[in-house]
């Protein structure tokens, strides 16, 4: 992910954090600040935009 966004990613739209990576049954949501991400959760499906 760090030279670009490989995998199931996908831009958020009216949603904040604005990236989630699809990993199974499980989400990790993300921003990127310039050179860093930043991941705000890491849930099951079910949960993770709660």
């Amino acid at each position: 992910m760090q030279d670009n966004l490989q995998g199931d990613v996908k831009h958020l739209t009216n949603f904040t954090p604005e990236y989630r990576l699809r990993i199974g049954d499980y989400r990790v949501l993300f921003e990127i600040e310039e050179q860093t991400i930043m991941i705000y959760r890491v849930k099951h499906r079910s949960k993770a935009y709660e």
